[in-house]
C-alpha cells in the first residue's frame, strides 16, 4: 500500500485530508524506523477504530494553558492528531523553562519516540508517555491490568542528532499481535524472570497518567530547555556503537 492509497482509505473512513496526511506521515515514519507494528499495517485497524470508537470529524482542543502547564482533550480524535497538535503548539510557543502537557482521551498515540524527537529537534528535552487499553497482566498471570505504557525520552544535541530512547513495557507490541507476528498470549511484561520490573514501570505509568489525564487512555508530555549538552560526549564514550534513536528516517 502506498502512502497515497493509505491517505485515501483514511479519507474514505471520514478523516479530513490534512488529518489523514498527518496520520499516514506518522505511520510511514514508524515503518522507516523499523517499528512496523505501528506502521502501515495499522491502516485496517484504524479504519475500524474510526468506524466504531473515534470521531473522524473530531479535532483535539487545548482547554487549559499557563506558561508551565497545558491540558488538552482529544474530543474523540485519533491520538496521533492530538500529539501532533501538541508538538506544533510547543514549536510555535516553546516554554521559557519547562511545560507539562496533559492530554485526556488521547489514543492511539503511535510511536512515542517520534513525538519526542520532534520536540528535541526544536531544542527541548522531552519525556513522553501514554497509556492504552489494558493489555498486560501481572507477571503471575490473571487479567490484563495495565496498558503496554511506553515511555520515550529525547535529548537534543549540538551535533544535530538527538538521543531518543523509546521503550514499551510489553515483550511484544499490540501492533505485532494485530499484524500476526505475535500471539496474544505473548503480550506480557518483558523481562522473563525479571518481568516484575517491567510490570512495576507499566503500573507506575498507568497510575501517573491516570492521575493526570483521567480514566481513559491519555498521554503526558514534559518539555524543558536543557542546561547542558551531554549527548556528544556520550556518543564519544560509546565509541561508535549505535545508540537509541540513531536508526530510521530523520525528519527534515
Amino acid at each position: 500500500m502506498t502512502p497515497e492509497q493509505a491517505v485515501e482509505r483514511l479519507r474514505a473512513a471520514g478523516l479530513a485530508a490534512s488529518a489523514a496526511e498527518t496520520v499516514v506521515a506518522h505511520l510511514v515514519e514508524a515503518d522507516d524506523a523499523g517499528k512496523h507494528g505501528h506502521g502501515m499495517t495499522r491502516i485496517p485497524w484504524l479504519e475500524g477504530l474510526l468506524e466504531e470508537e473515534r470521531d473522524p470529524s473530531a479535532r483535539p482542543e487545548r482547554i487549559e494553558r499557563t506558561e508551565g502547564f497545558e491540558r488538552w482533550h482529544g474530543r474523540g480524535a485519533l491520538g496521533h492528531l492530538t500529539l501532533a497538535a501538541i508538538c506544533d503548539a510547543l514549536a510555535a510557543d516553546p516554554p521559557d523553562r519547562a511545560r507539562l502537557v496533559v492530554a485526556e482521551s488521547c489514543f492511539p498515540t503511535g510511536v512515542l519516540g517520534s513525538w519526542a524527537r520532534r520536540i528535541a529537534e526544536i531544542g527541548l528535552v522531552a519525556v513522553v508517555t501514554a497509556t492504552s487499553p489494558r493489555r498486560l497482566p501481572h507477571p503471575s498471570g490473571g487479567p490484563p491490568l495495565t496498558g503496554t505504557n511506553p515511555i520515550a525520552i529525547a535529548v537534543p544535541s549540538s551535533d544535530g542528532r538527538p538521543f531518543v530512547a523509546d521503550v514499551s513495557m510489553g515483550a511484544v507490541t499490540h501492533g505485532d499481535v494485530l499484524a500476526g507476528r505475535a500471539r496474544p498470549d505473548e503480550l506480557v511484561p518483558f523481562g522473563g524472570p525479571q518481568a516484575h520490573k517491567a510490570f512495576a514501570l507499566a503500573a507506575g505509568l498507568e497510575l501517573l497518567v491516570g492521575a493526570l489525564a483521567g480514566p481513559e487512555p491519555g498521554a503526558v508530555v514534559l518539555a524543558t530547555r536543557p542546561g547542558f549538552d551531554p549527548v556528544p560526549g556520550f556518543r564519544d564514550l560509546a565509541g561508535g556503537r549505535r545508540l537509541p534513536g540513531d536508526s530510521g528516517r530523520r525528519r527534515g
